[in-house]
């Protein structure tokens, strides 16, 4: 996910990409523990994307 994208949603939305990235990063610890995490640049990914999402979150509650 991109951070202008990011940006431009409102908090609602990124609140629930926040879920859903946090429910997959749940499952990708998960598949990495039983040693069937074929993608290990994903965990990676997902991990960053949960950091930007709550970083913009911040910054727009801050602004309110």
């Amino acid at each position: 996910m991109n951070i202008k994208d990011i940006r431009g949603k409102s908090v609602e939305e990124l609140e629930s990409e926040l879920q859903k990235l946090k429910k997959e990063s749940f499952n990708l610890r998960f598949q990495k523990a039983g040693g069937q995490l074929e993608n290990t640049a994903r965990v990676r990914f997902v991990r960053r994307s949960i950091a930007r999402i709550l970083t913009v979150i911040n910054s727009k509650v801050e602004k309110v």
